[in-house]
C-alpha cells in the first residue's frame, strides 16, 4: 500500500477507537437499539438526496448496509450496554480481519498470503494476551455479541470488496439507508414504545453530539475511507490495520471512561502493531484462484 494510503487507514483506526466511547456513552444516554438506529438514520438524511446511489448492484448496497448497520451495531451497541467495556468491546471485535480473510477466501477466492498469515496470528496473539488479562470481568453473552458483531463486519468488508471500485461515500450513505428501519422497529420491538418515545422526548443537545459524532466522522468519514481503500486493495491486505483499533480504544476508555490499562495489555498492544507490520509490509497477496 502507498503511504498515503496506510495514513488514511491510520486515520479511521484513530476514530474508530474513540468511537467506543462514544458508543458507550450514547448506550448510557440512550436505548442501545434506538442509538444504533439514530446514528444511521443521520448518517443516511439527508446526504441521500444529494449524492447520487453507487454504480453497484442494489443487492450489494443493501446487504453492506444490513450487515455493517443493522447487524455489527446492533449486535455491538447491546453487547457494551450490557456489560462489555468500551476498550475490551474494540479489541473482541478486531476478530473481524479473521472473519474478512475467511469469508473472502471462500466467498471471493482471495487467498492471504504466508506473511499475511503469520502478521494476522502475532497480532491476534496479542489480542488474546489481552483479552485473557479482562476477561474475567466479561460476561460470556456480552462476548459472544460482539464476536457476532465481528462477524457482521467481516461481511460487510468482503460486500464491499465484491462491488469493487465504486464512490465509496455514495456507497456508505444508500448502504447506511437500509440500517434504520429495521432497527427502528427492532426498538420498538424489544426495548418497546413508550421507552422509545420517552427517549425521543428526553432528546437533548448531549445525545445530538453523540448521534453527530457516531454518524458522520465515525460512519461517513471512517466507512467512506474504508470502502474506498477495499476498492482498491485487497481486503486481507486492509483489514488487518483495524487490529490497531484496540489500540485507541483502550487508550481512549482510559483517558475519557477511566478504563484501567495493564502492564500485560501494553505488552499484547506491542504485539498486534508487530503483527500488523509484518501483515502489511511483508504481505504479497496472492491472485485469486481461477474457478
Amino acid at each position: 500500500m502507498p503511504l498515503r494510503h496506510v495514513l488514511l487507514a491510520l486515520l479511521v483506526v484513530a476514530i474508530w477507537g474513540f468511537n467506543f466511547v462514544i458508543i458507550k456513552l450514547s448506550v448510557e444516554a440512550l436505548p442501545p437499539i434506538l442509538a444504533a438506529g439514530l446514528r444511521f438514520v443521520a448518517a443516511a438524511l439527508p446526504a441521500v438526496f444529494f449524492i447520487r446511489p453507487p454504480k453497484a448492484p442494489w443487492w450489494l448496497v443493501v446487504g453492506f448496509g444490513l450487515s455493517f448497520g443493522f447487524a455489527l451495531y446492533g449486535f455491538l451497541n447491546l453487547s457494551i450496554a450490557w456489560g462489555m467495556s468500551a476498550g475490551l468491546s474494540s479489541l473482541v471485535l478486531q476478530t473481524q480481519a479473521f472473519f474478512t480473510m475467511a469469508l473472502a477466501f471462500v466467498l471471493l477466492g482471495e487467498r492471504p498470503s504466508r506473511f499475511q498469515i503469520i502478521g494476522a496470528m502475532i497480532a491476534f496473539a496479542g489480542i488474546g494476551v489481552i483479552a485473557f488479562e479482562r476477561m474475567a470481568a466479561t460476561a460470556l453473552l456480552p462476548l459472544g455479541m460482539t464476536l457476532l458483531a465481528a462477524l457482521s463486519w467481516g461481511l460487510a468488508n468482503v460486500l464491499t470488496k465484491k462491488a469493487g471500485r465504486i464512490n465509496a461515500l455514495a456507497f456508505t450513505v444508500w448502504g447506511s439507508l437500509a440500517a434504520p428501519l429495521p432497527l427502528i422497529g427492532l426498538s420498538l420491538l424489544v426495548e418497546g414504545p413508550e421507552v422509545v418515545l420517552g427517549a425521543l422526548q428526553d432528546f437533548g443537545w448531549q445525545e445530538a453530539g453523540l448521534i453527530a459524532f457516531l454518524a458522520y466522522p465515525a460512519t461517513l468519514l471512517g466507512g467512506g475511507i474504508w470502502s474506498w481503500l477495499l476498492g482498491r486493495h485487497p481486503a486481507s491486505t486492509v483489514a488487518p490495520f483495524t487490529l490497531l483499533v484496540p489500540i485507541t480504544g483502550l487508550l481512549s476508555g482510559y483517558l475519557v471512561l477511566g478504563e484501567t490499562i495493564s502492564p500485560t495489555e501494553i505488552g499484547g498492544a506491542v504485539l498486534v502493531i508487530s503483527g500488523l507490520v509484518v501483515t502489511v509490509w511483508r504481505g504479497r497477496p496472492v491472485e485469486p484462484a481461477i474457478h
